[in-house]
């Protein structure tokens, strides 16, 4: 069996979840401490996470081929998105970003703002309350996004399909080898990728279950 598909899959989803992190942290700093226009930017931020799949995948051929705004460009300097694995990388950040965006927006609105304007009266730097008390104080918040930001990301497959393709050792992530194999009618395959996507995916909603509670895994006991 070709284990090709899990490789691909991790790499596409540790790069797009680092991407993710820091865009949808960004985001989510940005929109809260908006006045003005936060629903309008919101409902931006948060559209890829209800679009199908397909609808998503056209807007980034729309975005990212060759006549594209962006894919223009790219192509003009020898870069190609579409038929690429750095296109199964963009279609696995656009999918995963709102999750990412609207669970970090989420914990940082619970932040108790007495303590940033303490931190604002004693001169300290935008940047620095965000790192050193706006992220830590809503760590769990983030880490649970993050994870769910993975899990997005391993397991997606319409917008990579459209964008990326489905070519076997470049492209082909684990979902896509499911639908491949089931096109094939290699059940026995079809078992195996669901199988592992099936244990992943649970093993990361039990991990963002601890964090989202603010809960530490349980230390082994000693006998």
């Amino acid at each position: 069996m070709d284990f090709r598909p899990f490789y691909i899959s991790i790499q596409v989803a540790f790069i797009a979840t680092v991407v993710t992190f820091f865009l949808g942290l960004a985001a989510a700093n940005a929109v809260y401490k908006m006045k003005r226009g936060k629903g309008v930017i919101d409902a931006i931020c948060t559209l890829p996470m209800i679009l199908p799949p397909t609808v998503a995948g056209f807007f980034l051929l729309l975005t990212f081929g060759r006549g594209g705004i962006i894919g223009g460009f790219l192509n003009s300097i020898g870069i190609q998105v579409v038929f690429s694995w750095l296109g199964a990388v963009i279609a696995a950040v656009f999918v995963s970003f709102p999750l990412m965006y609207r669970t970090a927006r989420g914990a940082f609105e619970q932040i108790d703002q007495n303590v940033i304007y303490a931190a604002e009266t004693l001169g300290f730097s935008k940047l620095k309350i965000f790192w050193t008390l706006k992220v830590p104080m809503a760590k769990a918040g983030i880490l649970a996004g993050t994870v769910l930001a993975f899990a997005r990301a391993l397991g997606e497959f319409g917008a990579t399909i459209m964008l990326a393709g489905n070519i076997p050792g470049r492209t082909q992530t684990m979902a896509i080898a499911v639908f491949s194999a089931v096109s094939a009618n290699n059940r026995q395959v079809a078992f195996t990728w669901v199988a592992i996507l099936s244990a992943m995916s649970f093993a990361m909603i039990i991990l963002m279950n601890f964090w989202a509670g603010g809960k530490r895994l349980p230390k082994s006991r000693k006998l």
